[in-house]
């Protein structure tokens, strides 16, 4: 391996002893184990029945964060349909490690938030691209101003109607809310951020548009259905009609194939959560619609030098988990493949490839470190990937040591980076022409580029049944 790439990351965290990369498998797979969460729900009920209190939702709001405004749409609708008590805090943008490429992810994000507010029912401005946005500071100011006079139920009021006048850069509308409302002092403010940012770091996260019950974390309108079915269990709903504010929109696939129009770009990494639990479902929207598939694999994050802190990381994972389980994914037997496990997997991609087994190669891999608790690390375990993926070890044996995937990786990431996008997974549907039709990242944004793929061939005259 170069030194460049030896650069990027470090060996305490690139390439973990033996007993530290055991350790760290051994501590997660016992953090996300069934049993543990709904151990900890039955104690924090009880907890709350004793002391005869409310359900009390927390929701932590960052003024220039579309997802926090797309939240703050829900949070009347909420009050109106649970009894719960609801704490509103403002907080800054996460900062340092927490936040690695904040630029690319406050573009990508007001982008992502214009894509999906419609499919929710909510407001957000329609943006063309992730660089077609940029939030006017000094309104953002004005704004926060505003909501730091309130208290929480002034907030729950007027937030949505502040960050509508915000997102729509409508000075004059928030200039009037202002004298509606009234604004905070910049002491008043500061301290209303310092207490929120505390409160926040107290429970255990980083992030803006969380909302936080009872020992979970819920961000924004993505995961707020998890929050409303935890409360539809302890009967905490007005009236039961067992629907939901946000439910999460289904990936639609339709009989109707692509006649080689489209492209599919799957950005990768195989030490990512969240690329383990939507891997193979990437795989099957491709062959279920006929459009061609591009596997881009990339370093992991921390194996380019962007350290993950130990808050981002247990939420993350926990956060995998029950995503993963509501997929019906396997996931949770995880033994950490971070460092060497990555690069000799690397090293096989190309042969795979050239066998038809690329895609069968990660998805093995994948599988192993992330559902079935195998140590990928050892030839045995990596023996295990290999030959799962249907390939041949002897040949495999070869070619571990091989050099030229680093070029590779650093292409796909600089291609990513290019297309407004910096984590994994994510995706980048095209026409063959190379035109871009939709980048999103995360693998909560599926069913998106399903029903795009499926909007676009049916615009498509030459498309057929099959």
């Amino acid at each position: 391996m170069s030194d460049q790439f030896q650069e990027q990351g470090g060996a305490a965290t690139m390439d973990p002893s033996p007993l530290r990369r055991w350790f760290f498998s051994a501590f997660i797979k016992r953090m996300l184990r069934p049993e543990r969460l709904q151990k900890r729900r039955v104690k924090f009920e009880r907890q709350r029945c004793r002391a005869n209190a409310r359900h009390r939702v927390e929701f932590f709001y960052q003024i220039d964060d579309s997802y926090s405004y797309l939240a703050a749409q829900l949070l009347k609708p909420l009050l109106e349909r649970y009894d719960i008590e609801l704490a509103c805090y403002l907080v800054s943008a996460p900062e340092g490690k927490n936040a690695p490429e904040p630029e690319l992810l406050s573009s990508l994000s007001s982008y992502d938030a214009s894509c999906i507010a419609p499919y929710y029912g909510l407001s957000f401005p329609r943006l063309k691209s992730s660089s077609a946005y940029r939030l006017d500071r000094n309104l953002a100011d004005l704004a926060l101003a505003i909501l730091a006079a309130q208290n929480s139920s002034g907030f729950i009021n007027c937030a949505a109607e502040v960050g509508k006048a915000l997102w729509a850069a409508d000075k004059a509308a928030l200039e009037s809310l202002a004298v509606q409302y009234g604004i905070a002092s910049a002491d008043e403010i500061a301290a209303q951020l310092k207490a929120g940012n505390a409160r926040r770091k107290q429970l255990g996260h980083y992030s803006g548009a969380m909302f936080y019950y009872a020992g979970e974390w819920y961000w924004g309108v993505d995961r707020l259905h998890y929050l409303e079915t935890r409360l539809q269990t302890l009967g905490a709903e007005y009236s039961p009609e067992k629907t939901l504010l946000a439910p999460r929109p289904d990936i639609e696939v339709s009989p109707l194939k692509d006649n080689g129009s489209l492209r599919l770009e799957v950005y990768l990494s195989l030490r990512s959560p969240y690329t383990a639990i939507c891997f193979d479902r990437a795989v099957k929207l491709a062959r279920d619609t006929g459009v061609e598939l591009v596997l881009c694999p990339v370093l992991p994050m921390v194996m380019r030098g962007v350290p993950v802190t130990k808050e981002k990381g247990l939420y993350i994972f926990s956060d995998a988990a029950r995503e993963a389980n509501e997929a019906a994914v396997s996931f949770g037997k995880f033994y950490d493949p971070v460092g060497e496990p990555v690069r000799r997997c690397y090293a096989l991609y190309s042969w795979a490839s050239s066998q038809g087994k690329g895609a069968e190669l990660l998805s093995s891999f994948l599988r192993c470190a992330f559902a079935e608790g195998i140590n990928t690390n050892t030839d045995k375990g990596l023996r295990t990937v290999v030959e799962q993926a249907g390939l041949d070890w002897q040949q495999a044996v070869g070619i571990l040591d091989q050099s030229g995937w680093q070029t590779i990786l650093e292409e796909n990431r600089q291609t990513m980076y290019a297309a407004g996008l910096w984590g994994v997974p994510s995706f980048r549907l095209t026409d063959k022409g190379g035109e871009e039709i939709l980048a999103l990242w995360g693998q909560d944004r599926l069913w998106l580029i399903a029903r795009e793929i499926q909007r676009h061939i049916e615009l498509n005259s030459g498309g057929n049944y099959e």
